[in-house]
């Protein structure tokens, strides 16, 4: 028979009661690898009697990894679920797991402690109120106790506990400890911890774990349970306005209409009045509706649908919010970016970003500076590599609703993905909008592409001629601009080396250089095309991501890209300028098909194979496919 069988019925209710009013301590593991994390949380949940006994079954059937802890239970197997993890000793996903004691109750984070798993820290910390940071006492402070610990700080948290593990291994040596702790201090004095609390701990033996170690009498601070169980948190801000993300739009039938999702900040009550953030519209709550009954009101956290007095359009993407204190709608804003991808963030190429309800097209249109994680120090970059720290400019396709991260974590962070292989490649932490944003407005044109198209007789495009230095692109662009030419129509011809003598003489040819080219010239053919010419662009332009980011600025058909495919051995052969030469001996760096990947066009509307052809016979296939096409509109 089970305790609650054994109880009074009036008894089980308070519990329940007791059990619902304790409060909640969210708090992640993070450090350096093989600092101990699983450990010390299984540590934690043993020494506590929070495991149940098929748990410790199952354990015993995994067996202990040879070498872990000779014929000792490895309680890290609690939190490492993974195959991978088991096999490899080492945590690779984010472990959470939910415990309760008599005076709180905890929801914790165990993360991994490798580089290469960064993102998934971040992940952990994201909604966190504490961080137990661990340091192998017989390591000190690394690179990756700096990094998760100054992630940690740019994520919100500001309570820290210094679990300094493995002080077994230095026979419990006070002046270990004191050194350790002493150097933590130093860095960390300027991460805006609120508090910081060092404890020595072995997660294998359990000293100062859930109690006091007589190991340590030197220590006379709380063992780590006792520390989680008393530690005050600030309490969510219920004065913090309204912030109400819109996840769906609820049409279940034609007298119904409910905005369900989920309260970020703040309260609302029925009879409250609200604002669409990104229309301006206004309205009042008619009624709130859950799974369970109405509502008179509602708090931060509470998953709820919104019945709204008037018709409104809120869709998936947009925010309801306090009339008084709206949030910043905007399509420019300043973040700080944490870099998660093997290939580098480079300002100018174009990503998808998304926060917790919205998804934009988005560019990093300026990385400001890069944050040394062994010194805090702002340093001058081009990119971001993978795990680098880096403050940006973004500028998105459409305007979103936002606050600063540090007024509202709900609201104020998002992620970067990338547009072919849907990876998360980035997070970052919105620090506020760029004014300018504010000021600058779209200026509605009385004479539009329509009209300018019209004069001249002719529809708009844009052909985007790609391929390696030689293959001939130039060549085949120049013939199809004097064909077209001749038969009256309006073009323009933007070749690579021309414009780099002018607009891009600033630009080199780095990997972030080459993002920028790509851009600006898009930018000029957009506005060409806008004139109602047909422009010719003949770029490298060697990456799959700038030519989309091109086609994506132009209007539906608008784009044609021409891929002018020629062997890099016949390129090479040709070498109209001496650049392979110079390349293949190395006297020129970042040079495309050499040192520098050319990435191959995958849907080009025109694939040119040049080697034995005639560039004017090119160039006539080309002008019949164009004329095909303005047939076909």
């Amino acid at each position: 028979m089970s305790y609650l069988h054994s109880v009074p019925p009036h008894d089980i209710l308070a519990h329940l009661a007791d059990h619902d009013n304790k409060s909640i301590l969210r708090f992640i593991t993070c450090g350096s690898v093989d600092d101990g994390k699983s450990t010390l949380i299984g540590r934690l949940l043993f020494d506590a009697k929070l495991v149940f006994e098929d748990q410790l079954a199952n354990l015993g059937r995994v067996g202990p990894r040879a070498g872990a802890n000779g014929e000792e239970i490895d309680l890290a197997l609690l939190l490492d679920g993974l195959e991978a993890e088991r096999e490899q000793g080492i945590t690779i996903d984010v472990a959470y797991r939910y415990f309760s004691t008599s005076k709180r109750k905890f929801i914790v984070a165990d993360t991994p402690g490798h580089e290469e798993y960064t993102r998934n820290m971040v992940t952990g910390a994201s909604t966190a109120d504490l961080a137990v940071i661990l340091i192998d006492s017989r390591q000190g402070i690394l690179q990756q106790t700096r990094r998760h610990s100054y992630i940690a700080s740019l994520l919100g948290i500001r309570h820290v506990v210094l679990a300094v593990n493995k002080i077994d291994l230095v026979d419990f040596r006070q002046q270990v400890f004191d050194e350790i702790v002493a150097d933590y201090m130093v860095f960390a004095k300027e991460l805006g911890f609120v508090s910081v609390q060092p404890i020595p701990i072995s997660a294998r033996f359990g000293d100062n774990v859930i109690s006091a170690s007589e190991n340590t009498p030197w220590y006379r601070g709380p063992a780590l349970l006792e520390y989680l169980e008393s530690v005050e948190i600030a309490p969510a801000n219920k004065e913090s306005p309204f912030r109400f993300p819109v996840q769906l739009v609820m049409r279940p039938n034609a007298d119904f209409r409910g905005y369900a999702g989920q309260v970020s900040s703040g309260r609302i009550s029925v009879g409250d009045p609200v604002v669409v953030a990104k229309s301006g519209q206004r309205s009042s709550v008619k009624a709130i509706v859950t799974h369970d009954g109405n509502l008179t009101a509602a708090a931060e956290g509470e998953a709820v649908t919104l019945v709204l007095s008037d018709e409104v359009d809120a869709s998936r993407g947009n925010m309801l919010v306090a009339p008084a204190s709206r949030p910043f709608v905007s399509d420019q804003f300043q973040a700080h970016v944490i870099w998660f991808d093997a290939n580098a963030m480079m300002p100018g190429r174009s990503y998808i970003l998304r926060t917790e309800t919205d998804s934009v097209s988005a560019t990093v249109t300026a990385l400001k500076h890069q944050v040394n994680i062994n010194s805090f120090a702002r340093e001058a970059a081009k990119s971001l590599q993978m795990n680098e720290v880096g403050v940006c400019n973004i500028s998105t396709q459409t305007p979103i609703a936002f606050d600063a991260y540090k007024d509202n974590r709900a609201t104020g962070n998002f992620i970067f993905v990338d547009r072919v292989t849907n990876a998360t490649v980035g997070a970052g932490m919105i620090d506020f909008p760029l004014r300018r944003a504010d000021n600058v407005h779209w200026h509605a044109l009385e004479v539009n592409k329509i009209a300018r198209s019209a004069m001249k007789h002719q529809r708009p495009a844009v052909l985007w001629f790609t391929g390696l230095s030689g293959s001939g692109k130039s060549t085949i662009a120049n013939e199809l601009d004097r064909l077209l030419h001749a038969r009256g129509k309006h073009t323009y011809l933007l070749d690579g080396d021309n414009v780099r003598h002018g607009l891009n003489r600033d630009l080199g040819f780095t990997e972030a250089d080459r993002v920028e080219n790509i851009r600006r010239v898009a930018e000029v053919a957009k506005l060409m095309a806008d004139a109602g010419l047909i422009v010719l662009v003949s770029f490298i332009s060697p990456f799959r991501d700038e030519r989309r980011m091109a086609r994506e600025l132009m209007d539906e058909g608008e784009f044609i890209e021409v891929f002018v495919d020629t062997p890099l051995e016949e390129c090479a052969r040709r070498d109209p300028k001496g650049l392979y030469e110079k390349a293949l001996a190395g006297k020129i760096a970042n040079f495309t098909g050499v040192s520098s990947p050319y990435e191959v066009p995958e849907n080009a509307e025109l694939h040119l194979k040049t080697v034995g052809q005639d560039p004017t016979a090119l160039a006539l296939k080309i002008e019949e496919f164009l004329d095909r096409m303005m047939e076909e509109k």
